[in-house]
C-alpha cells in the first residue's frame, strides 16, 4: 500500500527525479508510520474486552506509534503539504484517533485523568478547524467521520461534566447533520437525528437546577473529592478491604441513554471515581509508568460498563473480575435493570424461585423461549437470579440492585462466610414520582447526588448556589453522624463494618442510610415497597429510624423550607 501511495504522490508532485532524497524519505517515513498506526489501531478491536493485563503492552505500542506520527507531521508539515498533499482533515483524523485512544484507556483503567487528555486532543481539532474543509469535498464518508468525531467528543465532555461545551457541540452537530442530510440523500439521517435526541434528553435528566446569581446553571460534580467521604475517626473499628473492581450493568427499558451509557450507569460510574487530576503532573504516557513510581493516592476501582448484556456476557465479565480480584479486595456489582418475576407458583423458596433482573436475550435462543412458554415450571432464562451470584460470594461481594424486583436479592444466603452486602432499591415509588423513571432511578440518584435527590422528593426543581453549598455542608455533617451510628451500633452485621474501611463503599453506605431514612420520614412514601432494603438487614432503630438522624433530616428540610413534606414524629407511626 505504501509503495503504491508513494508512486502516486511522487508522480503527482512532478517528475520523480526532481524530488530531493531527504524529502522522498520524509514521505516514505510518514506513509510507514500512518500505515503502522492504522494497523495497530484496528488491532485494538481484537483485544479481549475483559482481563486487565493482556492489553497493556499493545496499547503502549499503539500510543508510541501515534506519538511519533503526531510529532512527525508537526516537524515536516511543509514537505508533507507539498509532496504528499496532506490535508487538514487527515491531521484531524490522527488527532481524533489519539483522542479515542485516551478515551479507551480511560475505559480500561478507570483513571479519570485520561479523559482530560482525550478532551485536549478533541478540543484542538475544533479550535484548529481541522475538519472545516470536509464539507467542500463530495465524499459523504468524510462527513460521517466528522459527525462521529462530534459524538465521541460529546461523550467525553459529558463524563467530564463540561455541560456548557456539550451544549455548543450539540448545536454544531445539529447544523452538521442538517447540512449532511441536505447534500447527500443518505439512509442514516434517522440514526443521526436519534443521536441528537438522546444527548438532549441526557443533558436534561437532572431533576433539579442549581443556579448562579446571573441564572446560569452551576455544574456540580459527583465524583469523590478530598472532602467527600466521611473520615474514619479514632475508635471506629472497620475492615481493611478495598474496592478493586466493579461491574456496572444497565438494562432498563425506556431509560435515557447516550452512546452505551444509561443515565443510571452514568451516575453510578461517577460515584466510583475520584475527581480527575491533571495527567501531565502525574505520569508521562499511558502504560509507561515505572513500577517504582508510587501514585500519590489510591487509584479508582477498575470498572466494566455493560449496556444490555446477555447472561453469557455478564457471566464472562463477572468471572474475569472474580479471577483477577486481588487479596483483601472487594468486587462490586451494580444492577440497574427491569425486574423479572417468577412465572409459575413454586413450593420451594430457593435462590431461583423469586425471579431477579433482566438480561438481554439473543435471538439464537428463540426455541428455548418457545419451550419455556409451554412449561411454566421452568425458571426464566434471560434473568440474573440471586442464585447465579452464589459462586462469586467466595470473595467479598458488594451488590447494589436498582429494580422493580430488587427484593428477590433479599433472599440471599451467605454460604462462605465472606463479607457480603446487598443494597436494594424500593420496588415501587409513590404515584407522584413515578413519571420520572425515564430520567433515571431515584434510588441511584440518592447514591450519586443525595442532595439533588432530597430536593427532588421535597418538590424543589431549582436552587441558588449559596443555599446549595450551605446544604452540602450540612449533608457532610449528616454523613459524619451516620458513620458514627454505623460504627457504634451493637447489633449491626459485621459485613457492613468490613466494607466501611473503603472510601467509596463508606460513601455509598452512608448515602444509602440517608436515602432510606429520608423516604421513611416522607409523607407520601407510606408503603413498605417504597423503602430501600438491605441484606443483611440493618438495625432500624440504630440507623435508618434513629431519632438523632431524623432530627438532622428535619433540620435540613427546615433550611430548605420544606419541613411540611416530612412527618415530625415518625417513631410514633410505627
Amino acid at each position: 500500500r505504501t509503495e503504491l501511495a508513494l508512486k502516486e504522490i511522487m508522480s503527482s508532485g512532478g517528475a520523480e527525479d526532481d524530488i530531493p532524497q531527504a524529502e522522498r524519505k520524509t514521505v516514505t517515513d510518514f506513509c510507514y508510520l500512518l500505515d503502522k498506526s492504522k494497523q495497530l489501531f484496528n488491532g485494538l478491536r481484537d483485544l479481549p474486552q475483559y482481563g486487565q493485563k493482556q492489553w497493556q503492552s499493545y496499547f503502549g505500542r499503539t500510543f508510541d506509534v501515534y506519538t511519533k506520527l503526531w510529532k512527525f507531521q508537526q516537524q515536516h508539515r511543509q514537505v508533507l503539504d507539498n509532496r504528499y498533499g496532506l490535508k487538514r482533515w487527515q491531521i484531524g483524523e490522527i488527532a481524533s484517533k489519539i483522542g479515542q485512544l485516551y478515551y479507551h484507556y480511560y475505559l480500561r483503567t478507570s483513571e479519570t485523568s485520561y479523559l482530560n487528555e482525550a478532551f485536549s486532543f478533541y478540543s484542538a481539532i475544533r479550535q484548529r478547524s481541522y475538519y472545516s474543509q470536509v464539507n467542500k469535498e463530495d465524499r459523504p464518508e468524510l462527513v460521517v467521520k466528522k459527525l462521529r468525531y462530534y459524538a465521541r467528543f460529546i461523550v467525553v465532555c459529558l463524563l467530564l461534566n463540561k455541560m456548557d461545551v456539550v451544549k455548543d457541540l450539540v448545536k454544531e452537530l445539529s447544523d452538521e447533520i442538517e447540512d449532511y442530510t441536505h447534500r447527500f440523500n443518505t439512509e442514516d439521517q434517522v440514526e443521526w437525528n436519534l443521536v441528537l435526541q438522546e444527548v438532549a434528553a441526557f443533558i436534561e435528566a437532572d431533576p433539579v437546577m442549581v443556579l448562579n446569581d446571573d441564572n446560569t446553571i452551576v455544574i456540580t460534580s459527583n465524583r469523590l473529592s478530598e472532602t467527600g467521604a466521611p473520615l474514619l475517626e479514632q475508635g471506629m473499628i472497620v475492615g481493611q478491604l478495598a474496592l478493586a473492581d466493579a461491574l456496572i450493568i444497565g438494562n432498563c427499558n425506556n431509560q435515557v441513554k447516550f452512546s452505551e451509557l444509561t443515565i443510571d450507569m452514568f451516575r453510578m460510574l461517577q460515584a466510583l471515581e475520584r475527581e480527575p487530576m491533571n495527567l501531565a503532573s502525574q505520569m508521562n504516557k499511558p502504560g509507561m509508568q515505572e513500577s517504582t513510581e508510587k501514585p500519590a493516592r489510591r487509584e479508582n476501582p477498575h470498572k466494566y460498563l455493560l449496556y444490555k448484556p446477555t447472561f453469557s456476557q455478564l457471566y464472562t465479565f463477572l468471572a474475569a473480575s472474580f479471577k483477577e480480584l486481588p487479596a483483601n479486595s472487594v468486587l462490586l456489582i451494580y444492577l440497574s435493570a427491569t425486574g423479572v418475576f417468577p412465572s409459575g407458583r413454586s413450593d420451594s423458596e430457593g435462590p431461583y424461585d423469586f425471579g431477579g433482573v433482566l438480561t438481554n436475550s439473543n435471538r439464537d435462543i428463540i426455541n428455548g423461549d418457545a419451550m419455556h412458554k409451554r412449561n411454566q415450571s421452568y425458571k426464566e432464562m434471560h434473568c440474573l437470579h440471586p442464585g447465579d451470584l452464589y459462586p462469586f460470594t467466595r470473595k467479598p461481594l458488594f451488590i447494589i440492585v436498582d429494580s422493580s424486583n430488587s427484593v428477590a436479592y433479599k433472599n440471599f444466603t451467605n454460604l462462605f462466610g465472606q463479607p457480603l452486602v446487598c443494597l436494594l432499591s424500593p420496588t415501587a415509588y409513590p404515584k407522584a414520582l413515578q413519571d420520572q423513571s425515564q430520567r433515571g432511578s431515584l434510588f441511584t440518584l440518592f447514591l450519586n447526588n443525595p442532595l439533588m435527590a432530597f430536593l427532588f422528593v421535597s418538590g424543589l426543581s431549582s436552587m441558588r448556589r449559596g443555599l446549595w453549598e450551605k446544604c452540602q455542608d450540612y449533608l457532610r455533617k449528616i454523613n459524619r453522624d451516620i458513620a458514627q451510628l454505623l460504627t457504634h451500633s451493637r447489633s449491626i452485621d459485621q459485613s457492613f463494618l468490613q466494607f466501611f474501611g473503603d472510601e467509596f463503599l463508606r460513601l455509598l453506605l452512608t448515602r444509602f442510610i440517608f436515602c432510606s431514612a429520608t423516604m421513611r420520614m416522607h409523607k407520601i412514601f407510606r408503603e413498605t415497597r417504597n423503602y430501600p432494603e438491605s441484606y443483611p438487614q440493618l438495625p432500624r432503630d440504630e440507623t435508618v429510624e434513629n431519632p438523632h438522624l431524623q432530627k438532622h433530616i428535619l433540620e435540613l428540610a427546615s433550611i430548605l423550607d420544606v419541613r411540611n413534606v416530612f412527618l415530625e414524629n415518625t417513631l410514633d407511626d410505627y
